[in-house]
């Protein structure tokens, strides 16, 4: 992992083999509920404790979805590491869904820049692929896949826009 994570890469300071960890977020029932309300994804499986101690679990747990849209909160979004560069989410390849997540359970995402190319339309874009895994406080790796995202080579002008902004309200 990178020893001193800053905020605000940019795309200069990328490189293949570049690592991250998220910070971790702590699962909650109403994690479960609200993302069965959101979705209307209201299984047993994640909705009713008596269906779910019965199950091959014995208790409820987490919507694979809600997990990977969590994991992909906890990457750039939340962490600002790609604030500076980051222009789209492209989409995932091979992501798999190893392990349940529990209510209690801990998250957090490692994940490397494992491709950089530039885009084939344009030149002032790039393409960084990385390797990402969701895992449990005690290591255990419970998603895992690869995302893509569209990453600007040059100054993106709407974080000018929104620091000058951000300046002018202080």
């Amino acid at each position: 992992m990178n020893v001193k994570p800053k905020l605000g890469y940019c795309y200069d300071d990328l490189f293949v083999g570049m690592q991250f960890r998220s910070p971790g977020r702590t699962i909650t029932d109403a994690d479960l509920m609200g993302f069965a309300g959101l979705t209307g994804d209201h299984s047993e499986l994640h909705t009713s404790d008596v269906y779910a101690q019965a199950s091959q679990f014995g208790r409820k747990v987490a919507h694979g979805m809600m997990g990977l849209a969590y994991a992909h909160g906890l990457m750039w979004a939340r962490t600002g590491e790609l604030r500076e560069t980051a222009i789209a989410f492209l989409g995932i390849d091979g992501w798999r869904f190893v392990g349940p997540i529990f209510v209690g359970d801990t998250i957090f995402v490692d994940y490397e820049l494992a491709e950089l190319r530039d885009s084939r339309s344009r030149p002032t874009q790039a393409i960084a692929t990385f390797a990402v895994k969701v895992v449990k406080q005690d290591g255990s790796i419970v998603q895992q896949g690869r995302k893509a995202l569209l990453v600007s080579k040059v100054p993106l002008e709407a974080v000018a826009a929104s620091t000058t902004l951000a300046a002018t309200a202080t």
